[in-house]
């Protein structure tokens, strides 16, 4: 009773904070814009649809494009600072059948799904190096509790090809994983993703980039010394290898060939492979349940297309364990997706970092415009039967709009229609969600 009531206290405070870090100031923003409304605005600002930038926090410090307010920021004598965050806000209710129910027991609910203050900048002691840095602190609405995520060091080093980054940081296995969340096409990660990939990992990670030949590649070496009670932290340590391919890169088209590999040692030689069904507010659908493994390896190919406002992508993930009690289990899984911006936008891509940035629209909402609306269709399989294990299969297919209400807003309207083959039943179930988010 006193753990819920303590979440309760903490949803309500979640809420407020997002009041005064988001909405406050976007309604400040919508007041002074209605008021001008007789003067002409300028016209969008224009802006190239490749990243070069790559500094501390990768991704997951992915910066607006248009600036919302100015107070967040400081360029001082020895370092820059800027303070970013995010909140989610997300709604899930379901139909199910007969064997569905059968399955797991659904009920319609709502939660603060991420929370996070993110704090980046450059440190200026260093003449000539580039060094940025990055800390990040996020609310975890799974385990109620406010958590360290993405922090440490960068440092450009010519001398290998690129960069250096120390600290809390994604593993750089999958585009999809290394991207972060709030600039993802789709509402989750698909369910093997989330299955098999930590989202972060302490130790030390190489990037590299050849800009004539255009080949991409990041390596990482990973250790939980500083992890162990962190809930992500499933591997005792792990090496993870990336390497892409960019056999066209323009403003206009990009085309991304890519590979992962990973190695890993299961923490405490237990490993358990489960995910929810790319419904946060769900339990989990697919679930190995805890099993011996004295180590695990991965390869996950990949490849994307983006013609202009259109992008095409797929992903696939093969692991096998080692794992003689469960008889060497071998289990698969991936998705295919499909993203179209009508309103004309371009989804920007970084080629040192190999992902793509989040949407920022041509005229947003607060300029008088449509913003920018998003339409997309993603299928997604996992299969985590093998051996003497029954973790499930699961597949699901998921149309959305996303509404990108300006660089820091966003609104998302899912259905999804999914199938679950588990303790010898197969259940189907549709799912109507959607969320709200606000990024600073």
């Amino acid at each position: 009773m006193a753990r819920s009531r303590r979440g309760e206290w903490m949803l309500w405070i979640c809420r407020v904070a997002a009041v005064f870090l988001f909405v406050l100031p976007l309604a400040a923003q919508s007041n002074a814009t209605s008021s001008s409304a007789t003067i002409p605005t300028n016209p969008p600002p224009q802006h190239s649809n490749i990243d070069e930038t790559l500094e501390a926090g990768e991704a997951g410090a992915e910066v607006p494009v248009r600036s919302l307010v100015n107070w967040n920021e400081y360029d001082g004598k020895h370092f820059t600072l800027r303070v970013g965050g995010g909140f989610l806000y997300e709604y899930a209710a379901y139909a199910q059948d007969a064997a569905s129910k059968q399955q797991n027991k659904l009920l319609p609910d709502d939660k603060v799904r991420d929370m996070r203050v993110l704090l980046k900048g450059r440190l200026k002691f260093f003449k000539k190096r580039t060094v940025t840095y990055s800390m990040g602190i996020m609310y975890d609405a799974n385990n109620e509790e406010w958590v360290a995520r993405q922090t440490g060091i960068m440092v450009d080093v010519p001398e290998i090809g690129g960069q250096l980054f120390v600290g809390r940081t994604k593993e750089g296995f999958s585009l999809n994983k290394v991207m972060v969340g709030y600039a993802g096409w789709t509402m989750e990660r698909f369910t093997m993703n989330d299955a098999t990939i930590p989202i972060l990992a302490d130790g030390i990670k190489w990037f590299g980039h050849t800009k004539k030949e255009n080949f991409i590649w990041n390596l990482g070496i990973y250790k939980d010394w500083l992890s162990q009670n962190q809930s992500f932290s499933t591997y005792d340590h792990q090496v993870v290898g990336r390497v892409a391919w960019l056999p066209k890169l323009s403003d206009e088209t990009v085309v991304h060939i890519g590979v992962s590999a990973r190695y890993g040692v299961p923490k405490n030689k237990k490993l358990q492979l489960r995910s929810r069904p790319e419904a946060n507010p769900a339990p989990y659908f697919i679930d190995t349940g805890k099993f011996a493994a004295n180590d695990t390896k991965m390869i996950a190919p990949e490849i994307y297309f983006r013609p202009g406002s259109l992008l095409v992508g797929s992903e696939y993930f093969f692991q096998k364990v080692n794992a003689p009690d469960s008889g060497n289990p071998f289990f698969h899984g991936g998705d295919i997706s499909v993203a179209w911006l009508p309103t004309g936008e371009i989804r920007s891509y970084n080629p040192k970092g190999g992902y793509f940035n989040g949407i920022s629209p041509n005229r947003t909402v607060f300029d008088g415009g449509p913003g920018a609306w998003e339409l997309v269709a993603r299928f997604s399989y996992s299969d985590l039967d093998s051996g003497s294990l029954r973790g499930g299969k699961f597949w699901r297919f998921t149309p959305m709009v996303n509404w990108h209400l300006s660089d820091n807003i966003r609104l998302e309207m899912v259905y999804g229609f999914g199938s679950l083959d588990r303790f010898n039943i197969t259940g189907k179930t549709h799912f109507f969600q959607t969320r709200l988010q606000l990024q600073l």
